[in-house]
Order: structure tokens, then sequence, then C-alpha cells
């Protein structure tokens, strides 16, 4: 399965690997990518893993298509 997540351009950690240092980053710096994907998912305790994560990277995508900051990118891995 294809899990994506949102970064942003000078974050230099991998939030894949390195989350706990890529979250700190990414507050301190005041973006607070993870509640914006919070916010923007349309998702719920009654869906699936597999329909969480679908949700989520629906989430991204949408973010990403109106890129407000200009600084924001989509990684992804496969697992």
């Amino acid at each position: 399965m294809l899990v994506c997540m949102l970064t942003t351009d000078d974050n230099p950690y991998d939030p894949f690997t390195d989350f706990d240092h890529w979250y700190a980053y990414d507050e301190r710096k005041g973006y607070h990518t993870c509640g914006y994907i919070e916010r923007i998912a349309k998702s719920s305790a009654d869906l699936s893993p597999s329909d969480q994560i679908q949700a989520i990277n629906n989430a991204i995508d949408e973010i990403l298509k109106f890129n407000l900051t200009g600084n924001y990118k989509k990684v992804s891995k496969e697992f």
C-alpha cells in the first residue's frame, strides 16, 4: 500500500523515518501540518485502516491543489 505524507520544502527531516524531529520542526515553524490535514480529512473512527489512509491521502491532495503557502509537497512510501 502506498502511504503519503505532507511535508514542507524546508523541513530537513523524513516524516517516515524521523517523525519526532519532523513534527517538532513543523510545529516550531508554525505550520501545524498534522492539524491542517486533520481539519481537511473526511475521516471517522468507523472507517477501516485502509479507508483512513485513503481519507488522509485525499486531504493531502486537496491541500496540494491549493497549496496556499507554496511550500507543501507530498512524499510517499510503499508499505
